[in-house]
C-alpha cells in the first residue's frame, strides 16, 4: 500500500507551483514522459485556477 501522507505532502507542494514554475519544469525535463507529466500538472493547476475565478464571478 502506498504512503498516503507522503503523496498528500507531494500534492501540497505541487499545488504551490505557478505557471512559470511548471513551464521551467517542462523546458528542463530530461525525457518526454517527464515533460508530459509536468504539462499535465500545469494544465491541472490552470484549470483549478480558472474554476476558482469562475466560481468567484471574476471570469
Amino acid at each position: 500500500m502506498c504512503d498516503i501522507k507522503k503523496y498528500g505532502d507531494i500534492y501540497k507542494e505541487i499545488a504551490k507551483l505557478g505557471p512559470e514554475d511548471t513551464l521551467q519544469l517542462v523546458l528542463e525535463s530530461a525525457d518526454e514522459d517527464t515533460k508530459e507529466f509536468y504539462e499535465l500538472v500545469g494544465d491541472f493547476l490552470m484549470q483549478k485556477k480558472q474554476k476558482e475565478l469562475i466560481e468567484a464571478n471574476q471570469f
